[in-house]
């Protein structure tokens, strides 16, 4: 049974498409493709249908990472399929608990920085639209510091289920 993990910002074009890059490349590198389906939308649908930022494809390919992606507003009816929904910032996870249909959806709904035992209190990944590149550099170190750690909790709830 395929465990999938959707990432969500605001627009979709920035900071959840990164973060489903690398998460990708995580699982394709651990050979659990089979099993970890990684996707991404926004809480707004005003980028839908668009292509990730520039300066986003632009870091990740540096850093080489593929960054096919076309932005979505996410769904309440999407929340049933999905095992997790991960947050990028405390006010999309507000925002996404306030979408779910049930106390049990909620529940799904996680901060990506959690997932990274050196964030500390500060669990929001900054968004990068408004500046340099530079933002966009930091927005990736975060995300794969974090990566490691979702992936590894992913794991660990692939174990418990029954074959």
């Amino acid at each position: 049974m395929t465990y999938r993990v959707c990432f969500v910002c605001t627009g979709n074009i920035c900071r959840s498409p990164m973060a489903a890059s690398v998460l990708r490349a995580r699982v394709a590198e651990a050979g659990l493709q089979e099993l970890i389906e990684v996707d991404s939308a926004g809480t707004g649908g005003w980028h839908e249908g668009d292509d990730a930022d520039p300066r986003a494809v632009s870091v990740l390919d540096e850093h080489g990472y593929d960054t096919v992606h076309t932005a979505r507003q996410f769904q309440p009816s999407w929340f049933a399929p999905l095992d997790l929904v991960i947050a990028l910032d405390t006010g999309h996870l507000k925002a996404l608990r306030r979408l779910a249909p049930t106390a049990e959806d909620a529940r799904k709904v996680r901060l990506l920085r959690s997932y990274d035992p050196a964030a500390g209190n500060d669990l929001d990944v900054p968004d990068p639209y408004y500046g340099g590149r530079d933002g966009f550099e930091e927005c990736l170190e975060m995300v794969e510091r974090a990566s490691d750690g979702l992936l590894a909790a992913v794991r660990a709830h692939l174990e418990e289920r029954p074959a």
